[in-house]
């Protein structure tokens, strides 16, 4: 069975990369290094519907889906647009604000019972904070926890802050609610990540076809050309399994959600961390230098592969559900 998306989702997709290449230039990532941007670039994607991309369907059970905001957290993920963008819309459905903006969303997974500090990715820069943990999801307004330690990032563009013990905070939904955010992370997430993934390809092919190595483009070697395959083959792996598993989320009857959630953020995972990892290779001495993207794409790739579950977790959880079929 062939998949194409329609020409609504195509539309979608094409005005949001034409917003991110026009205000987030990824030539210039090198410049953003602040974490999160100030209000005005947070309100143009509120503005651009950003937010708002799961309140259609949880409140009226129409319009934009799972799949349209894989679609346009790809494009997001590619350019790595700063802030916690995801939760701010996969909790716009439970909090007043989240959907246009004037709240900025926050969160992790805990365990509610360790009393061990937390590190939160944005934590300083949040209005709010969401737990998720077995019992459900906890809101935490950033004005009544303490002052957290700011901590030095992995990536520069994912501020973190490090919080002692979180109290209890408000109950904002029950534990199936939970286990819904937690799925609606893995898929936009992986869609981050294969956004990565394929703007990894494109800096390296467009440095390839113009860096001159012999009077010739490297792009013409052989190594060079069997590396940017292998890159092209994994983003198409992964864009397979994430728009399959956006689909499936938003209709369950065509297959198992959480199986197919956990093989997109596999199969993303690893072709994020290879693919910025050979875009570095194929850049050089450059790759790595302050002012060009694929360190930024593989610092980044690494914090997205540890949330909401990393690729080890998902093998395993994967091959838990194979040896239960074989039995």
């Amino acid at each position: 069975m062939e998949f194409r998306l329609s020409d609504d989702q195509l539309e979608l997709q094409h005005a949001v990369r034409k917003f991110c290449v026009e205000t987030l230039p990824i030539g210039g990532v090198g410049e953003r290094t602040e974490g999160r941007g100030d209000r005005s670039s947070w309100r143009a994607l509120a503005d651009l519907g950003v937010f708002g991309l799961v309140v259609s369907v949880e409140k009226s059970g129409s319009g934009l889906g799972c799949l349209e905001a894989a679609v346009v957290f790809e494009q997001l993920g590619g350019h790595l647009v700063e802030g916690p963008v995801l939760w701010s819309t996969i909790t716009a459905p439970l909090l007043t604000g989240a959907e246009d903006g004037s709240r900025v969303v926050a969160g992790l997974e805990l365990d509610l019972q360790s009393g061990d500090p937390v590190v939160v990715e944005h934590g300083s820069q949040a209005d709010t904070i969401v737990v998720l943990c077995h019992g459900g999801a906890f809101s935490h307004e950033r004005a009544d926890l303490p002052d957290p330690l700011p901590l030095n990032p992995l990536d520069p563009l994912t501020p973190v802050a490090r919080f002692g013990r979180f109290p209890g905070g408000s109950r904002i939904g029950d534990g199936e609610t939970a286990e819904h955010l937690r799925l609606l992370g893995r898929v936009l997430s992986a869609a981050q990540l294969l956004g990565i993934a394929g703007q990894s390809l494109e800096v390296a092919r467009d440095y390839a076809l113009t860096r001159e190595q012999f009077n010739v483009p490297i792009g013409s070697f052989q190594a060079l050309k069997h590396l940017m395959a292998d890159m092209f083959v994994r983003v198409e792996l992964a864009r397979s399994a994430t728009y399959a598993a956006a689909s499936v989320v938003d209709n369950p009857r065509v297959g198992d959600p959480d199986r197919a959630v956990r093989i997109a953020k596999l199969l993303s995972g690893e072709a994020a961390l290879a693919n910025s990892r050979a875009a570095v290779q194929i850049l050089g001495g450059m790759g790595f230098t302050w002012a060009m993207p694929p360190h930024f794409f593989l610092k980044r790739s690494w914090v997205l592969e540890s949330s909401f579950g990393t690729t080890e977790d998902h093998a395993r959880a994967l091959g838990a559900g194979l040896e239960h079929l074989v039995a």
